[in-house]
């Protein structure tokens, strides 16, 4: 029988650190930024003895040091992660199977086997031994589910769920827990009273389109459904988009200088896009505004382009659309490829 496996990493850019300082084993690790909890950053990822603390992904360092004084900041290290993760895609590759890569830390694999609980314990296994680092696996029938099972997975487990026990497992829990659902539309499938799977899948599919347009409101019931793709692609990981962001130590209000701040960070971001070989489709610009609050906005170029002035003057474009009337802490600019016809980004 075909299954779809979701190998996820545990804790990945934490264990990728703890595996270089064996020291910090055990210990509440917190990666982000320039590893300063002083310094305006966000986590990137805290190690489970971190989270315990309720540190997680996105907070900002100042809030991680003071619901875990004792833990131990480190910068984080792209060029390292990734260096692990092309190994840890290498191992993956040796078994008959196909591997689709959908990020640092996670892929998809497609296996024909009557055991897909042997095959994942002996992947587990070969990551482990030969990357020292641990991994939990889902395994299901289509995408979807073999990503929603690494949840019940984590950490270092395995666990199964497909059409068979997807209404027992799944039916009472929140809209929340399902893969493509966000906050965002959580909050809004809540107001129109549905709060749980099972209500979703029972909801009618002419009002969800009326709410959140044909295509997406319809899909949000699919997903109750559980339905997804069975389908695994032996595609490398694509980046999507590529971005450049900085935060201010001290606000800024200045209009000059908050041009100034994008248009470099533009000409960064032109720059990875010469280096990926792929012109931009779209240019986006996020902008934080003080104490907290996040906004991001884009255009569409007249044509895919790796021009830096034209992604500079998107970008400045772009800013033009806010109105600036609090102090800025953060300026970002993000250059997005363009979607093939087949729906992934080239």
């Amino acid at each position: 029988m075909d299954w779809v496996l979701h190998v996820d990493l545990d804790q990945f850019i934490a264990a990728v650190e703890v595996a270089r300082h064996p020291e910090l084993k055990g210990k509440p690790v917190v990666v982000g930024g320039a590893g300063d909890p002083m310094q305006r950053a966000v986590v990137a990822t805290a190690s489970y003895e971190a989270r315990q603390f309720g540190v997680h992904s996105g907070m900002p360092l100042r809030t991680a040091a003071k619901k875990c004084p004792d833990a131990i900041f480190l910068p984080s290290d792209a060029p390292a992660y990734e260096e692990v993760s092309e190994r840890v895609m290498a191992v993956l590759r040796e078994f008959p199977v196909v591997v689709e890569v959908i990020g640092w830390d996670e892929a998809f694999v497609g296996a024909r086997t009557g055991d897909p609980e042997a095959l994942a314990a002996d992947i587990r296994t070969a990551v482990e031994e030969r990357t020292g680092l641990s991994s939990s696996v889902g395994i299901g029938d289509n995408k979807l589910r073999a990503k929603i099972a690494t949840g019940f997975a984590k950490p270092a487990g395995i666990y199964r769920l497909t059409r068979d026990n997807w209404v027992a497992v799944m039916a009472k829990r929140p809209v929340g827990a399902l893969w493509g659902i966000g906050p965002k539309t959580t909050k809004k499938l809540v107001e129109l009273g549905l709060t749980t799977v099972e209500q979703l899948a029972r909801a009618d599919p002419a009002a969800l389109a009326e709410r959140f347009g044909p295509n997406m409101g319809p899909w949000y019931r699919t997903l109750a459904l559980g339905a997804g793709d069975p389908n695994v692609e032996a595609t490398p990981y694509v980046a999507k988009s590529r971005g450049r962001e900085v935060t201010f130590q001290e606000n800024i209000s200045d209009e000059a200088r908050i041009a100034a701040e994008v248009a470099g960070l533009a000409d960064r971001v032109a720059q990875d896009v010469a280096e990926e070989g792929r012109p931009a489709a779209r240019v986006a610009v996020k902008v934080r505004f003080a104490p907290f609050l996040t906004y991001t906005r884009s255009v569409t170029l007249p044509s895919p382009s790796s021009d830096p002035a034209e992604i500079r003057r998107a970008a400045l474009e772009v800013l033009g659309l806010f109105e600036v009337r609090k102090p800025v802490r953060l300026l970002g600019v993000r250059a997005e490829f363009p979607v093939t016809a087949e729906g992934t980004r080239r």
